[in-house]
C-alpha cells in the first residue's frame, strides 16, 4: 500500500508544473483580446501554458522583457513592464488617482491582482497593496 501511495504521488508530482509552449492564438479569447487592446505594438517572444493537476495559467513574454500572466479563464493576473510604464487603462482608476496624488513623479511598472486585491510596483521601488475596494493596505 505504501508503495502504491508513493507511485501515485510520484506520478502526480511529475505532472505538476508542466510548461508547454503555445501560440498566442491558443490563449483563451479574453487573453487574446487583452493583448490586442494593450500590447498590440509589442512583439511576442513566446507564450506558454503551465498546467498542473489542480490549476492552469498562461504567460506571454515580449521581446522587450515585459510579461503578462493570465489565469485559466484568460483574465490577467500580473502585468510586469520591467523598464516601461504600464499601458494606460490597465490599472484601475482609483489606484491611478492615488499614485498621481501621493507619488506624482512615479510611474507604475508592475501590477498583480488576486482574490484579495492589487499590488502595484512603482519605479521608486515602492510596492503599494490595495484591497478590492482600492483602499491602501500596505506600503513596502
Amino acid at each position: 500500500m505504501l508503495l502504491l501511495s508513493c507511485l501515485v504521488a510520484l506520478h502526480f508530482g511529475a505532472q505538476a508544473g508542466n510548461d508547454k509552449m503555445i501560440t498566442v492564438n491558443q490563449l483563451p479569447a479574453p487573453s487574446q483580446q487583452y493583448l490586442k487592446q494593450y500590447f498590440s505594438a509589442e512583439k511576442v517572444a513566446y507564450a506558454k501554458v503551465d498546467q498542473d493537476w489542480l490549476d492552469k495559467d498562461y504567460k506571454v513574454i515580449f521581446t522587450n522583457g515585459n510579461k503578462v500572466e493570465f489565469d485559466k479563464q484568460g483574465e490577467w493576473k500580473e502585468v510586469d513592464c520591467k523598464y516601461t510604464q504600464l499601458p494606460t487603462g490597465i490599472v484601475p482608476q482609483a489606484i491611478v488617482d492615488y499614485v498621481k496624488t501621493n507619488y506624482p513623479t512615479a510611474t507604475m511598472l508592475k501590477i498583480e491582482r488576486d482574490t484579495r486585491g492589487y499590488e502595484v510596483q512603482l519605479n521608486n521601488r515602492l510596492e503599494l497593496t490595495f484591497n478590492l475596494q482600492f483602499q491602501l493596505m500596505e506600503i513596502d
